[in-house]
C-alpha cells in the first residue's frame, strides 16, 4: 500500500505535464520572437552620425526570429501528437532551445563587433571588421540578449522534460472518448441531434449495450 500511494502522485504529475510543457515552450518562443524586434544595442560612432545607431535583435542575430517561430510551432505540435512524435518533437525542442541559448550567450555576456557590423555598414557604407572597430566609439547593450538566453534555456529544459515525461501524458482522445461514453451511458434518453452526434463518435445513443437497459421499442 505504501509503494502504491507514493507512486501515484508522481505518475499523476507527469500525466498532466503536457499543458505546462506546451505553454512554457510557446511563451518562451513568443518572448524570443518579441526580442527579435527590439533594440539590443545603441552604437555611437566617432564623428560620423549625431545620434546613436539602434541595432535590433534581428540585425544582431539573424536566425533569432526563425528559431523563435520554430519553437512556437513545436509547442503547437506537442499539444496534439501521439507518444512517438512527442519524443521526436521533444528532441527538436531541445535542439531549438540549445541553439537559442548558445547563440545568445556571447551577445548577452559580451558584444562582438559582428553583432553590430551590419548596422554600422548600412549606416556608413564602411565594411571590414578593422574599419568598423576603429569607427565604433561605444556600444550600449540592452536587456534583450539576456532575456533571449533565458528563453532559450527554458525551452531546452522543457524539451528535456518532454523526453522524460511524455510517455505518461494523458491522451486527449482517450480522455474525451471515455467521458463521452460514460456520459452517454448515464444520460438517459437523448434527442435526435445528440443521437447523431454520439453515432459520429461511435457511441450507441440508445444504450443498447447496457444489459440492464432494454432496446427501445419500434
Amino acid at each position: 500500500m505504501t509503494d502504491t500511494n507514493t507512486a501515484e502522485p508522481r505518475v499523476g504529475r507527469f500525466a498532466r505535464g503536457r499543458m505546462p510543457a506546451v505553454l512554457f515552450v510557446l511563451l518562451m518562443g513568443a518572448l524570443a520572437l518579441i526580442a527579435s524586434t527590439q533594440t539590443w544595442y545603441f552604437v555611437e560612432l566617432h564623428d560620423v552620425i549625431e545620434h546613436p545607431l539602434e541595432v535590433s535583435g534581428t540585425d544582431a542575430l539573424p536566425v533569432l526570429a526563425p528559431l523563435a517561430l520554430a519553437a512556437m510551432a513545436a509547442a503547437a505540435v506537442l499539444a496534439i501528437v501521439g507518444r512517438i512524435m512527442r519524443i521526436v518533437f521533444g528532441a527538436l525542442t531541445v535542439v531549438i532551445g540549445g541553439l537559442l541559448a548558445g547563440l545568445a550567450a556571447p551577445l548577452a555576456f559580451a558584444t562582438p563587433i559582428t553583432a553590430v557590423a551590419s548596422s554600422v555598414t548600412e549606416a556608413t557604407f564602411i565594411t571590414g571588421d578593422a574599419s568598423i572597430v576603429a569607427l565604433v566609439a561605444t556600444i550600449t547593450p540592452m536587456v534583450w540578449p539576456v532575456l533571449t538566453l533565458v528563453a532559450g534555456a527554458i525551452i531546452a529544459v522543457f524539451g528535456v522534460f518532454v523526453l522524460i515525461s511524455s510517455g505518461q501524458w494523458q491522451s486527449a482522445s482517450r480522455r474525451f472518448s471515455t467521458s463521452d461514453a460514460s456520459g452517454a451511458a448515464n444520460a438517459g434518453p437523448v434527442d435526435a441531434i445528440d443521437g447523431w452526434d454520439g453515432l459520429s463518435r461511435g457511441i450507441d445513443p440508445t444504450g443498447a449495450e447496457d444489459s440492464n437497459t432494454p432496446p427501445p421499442s419500434r
